[in-house]
C-alpha cells in the first residue's frame, strides 16, 4: 500500500499569511496575541485574543471566512506544484456547520452568522459544490479528523489528490460558548506553565494537501512527509474536558496504525487549561514510558497564534514539519515555568532535535473528540 503524504501546506495565522511567517514567529517565541483591534461581542471583555493583521487575505465586503480558508489553500496548492485541484480531487472542508444554500428552504444566514458557520465552498472553491466537496465537523479535532478521512480515500483509490480546508473567524457565537464553560483565560495563553490560567481564541485559515507518495513524485513534487498514522475517537467521560486514558488510547492507536514505535516530538493540542493540559501531560507521559522515552519534547502553538477552533489542526501539523524538516522544535511562546515532567521536555527555547524521524500531532474537542497523527520523515 502506498505511503500518503503530506505534498503541501497553506496558513493564514495572527503572524500574516503563509506557513514561513508563522513558523518564523514560533521559532522566535513570539506571541500574536493581544487586545481585539476590530472584534467586538458581548463575551469580549478585552481579554487577548489572536486576530490575523489587516493587512492580510482580506476579502471584498465578502466573508473573512472564506477569504482566509482561500489564501490558506491557494498557498498550500502552490507549495505542492498544482497550478488548481486537478480533476477527481477531494475537498474535505471543516467547520462548525454547513452553510444554507439559496433554495433548500432554511433561512439564510446573517454577515454573523456567516463567519460562524462555513466556509462556503462555492467562495473557497471558485465552483458550486458538488458530491465531492464533504463538509466535515469534529469539534476542535476536525482538521486531523478530516487529514485521517482524507488518508483512507486516497488509499482507497478514491481520488488521485485530497485537500482538507478550513478558517476560523473571531465570533460572537463561538467566544459566548467558549466563555460560558470559563475556558477563556483574562491573560494570554501560556501552555504547559504552572500558572495559566485559560485559552486564547485566534482566528485563520489553514489547508493541507494529500497524495499517495507515487503519485506526487510523478509530479516532481515533495514526498517526504508521510502520514503514518491516524487515530480518530469519538469517547469521554464528560463533555467539556479531556480524559487521560482516552487521550493515551488514541496515541497508541495511531503508533500502532504507523508500525512506529518511538517519537521524536509531540506537538500537543494543549490550549492553556489547567485541566486539559493536566490531562495531555499525563497521557504523553504515559505514552513516553511505553516508547522508553527519557526526554520527549513537546510543545504548542497555541500560546502564539491561540486556539483556531475547528482548524487548529492545520498550524499543528505544519509546526510538526517543521520540526522533522528543519530538526528544530519550537518553544511554546508564553511558557515561563513549566509543569515539572518526568519523560518530557517542555521548550521555553528552540530545541535541537537533529535527526528527527517522527512526530505526533495531538488534536482534542469537546465531545470526546480526539485524534492523533503520527508523521514520519522519509
Amino acid at each position: 500500500m502506498s505511503d500518503i503524504v503530506i505534498s503541501g501546506l497553506g496558513l493564514v495565522t495572527p503572524f500574516g499569511r503563509g506557513v514561513e511567517p508563522y513558523w518564523q514567529g514560533l521559532l522566535g517565541g513570539r506571541s500574536a496575541l493581544g487586545p481585539a483591534r476590530r472584534f467586538t461581542a458581548p463575551p469580549y471583555r478585552g481579554e487577548p485574543v489572536g486576530e490575523v493583521p489587516q493587512a492580510g487575505p482580506e476579502p471584498d465586503g465578502g466573508p473573512r471566512k472564506s477569504a482566509y480558508a482561500r489564501a490558506a489553500l491557494e498557498e498550500a496548492l502552490h507549495a505542492a506544484g498544482l497550478a488548481r485541484l486537478p480533476d477527481g480531487a477531494v475537498v474535505i472542508l471543516v467547520g462548525q456547520a454547513v452553510l444554507p444554500r439559496p433554495g433548500d428552504g432554511r433561512a439564510l444566514p446573517t454577515a454573523d452568522e456567516r463567519e460562524f458557520m462555513g466556509p462556503d465552498p462555492a467562495e473557497v472553491l471558485g465552483v458550486r459544490p458538488d458530491p465531492r466537496h464533504v463538509h466535515l465537523s469534529h469539534a476542535c479535532a476536525s482538521a486531523v479528523f478530516a487529514v485521517g478521512y482524507a488518508r483512507e480515500l486516497l488509499r482507497a483509490g478514491a481520488a488521485p489528490v485530497a485537500a482538507v480546508v478550513g478558517s476560523s473567524v473571531l465570533n460572537r457565537y463561538e467566544y459566548a460558548s467558549m466563555d460560558v464553560v470559563r475556558a477563556v483565560g483574562r491573560t494570554a495563553a501560556r501552555p504547559f506553565d504552572v500558572e495559566r490560567a485559560g485559552i486564547s481564541l485566534g482566528e485563520g485559515g489553514g489547508a493541507v494537501v494529500l497524495e499517495s507518495a507515487g503519485h506526487a513524485r510523478a509530479r516532481g513534487a515533495a514526498a517526504d512527509l508521510v502520514v503514518a498514522g491516524a487515530a480518530c475517537r469519538v469517547a469521554g467521560a464528560k463533555s467539556a474536558a479531556s480524559d487521560t486514558d482516552r487521550i493515551a488510547a488514541c496515541m497508541r492507536d495511531a503508533l500502532d496504525d504507523a508500525s512506529v514505535h518511538g517519537l521524536d516530538h509531540v506537538h500537543a493540542h494543549a490550549t492553556g487549561t489547567g485541566q486539559g493540559d493536566a490531562a495531555e501531560l499525563a497521557a504523553v507521559e504515559a505514552v513516553a514510558a511505553d516508547c522508553g522515552a527519557r526526554a520527549l519534547p513537546v510543545s504548542s502553538h497555541k500560546g502564539a497564534i491561540g486556539h483556531l477552533l475547528h482548524i487548529s489542526g492545520a498550524p499543528a501539523i505544519a509546526a510538526a514539519a517543521g520540526t522533522l524538516r528543519r530538526g528544530i522544535v519550537a518553544p511554546t511562546a508564553g511558557l515561563t515555568t513549566p509543569e515539572p515532567t518526568d519523560r518530557l521536555v517542555l521548550p521555553t527555547a528552540p530545541m535541537e532535535v537533529s535527526g528527527a524521524r517522527t512526530a505526533a500531532v495531538n488534536s482534542f474537542g469537546f465531545g470526546g473528540n480526539n485524534a492523533s497523527l503520527v508523521l514520519l520523515r522519509r
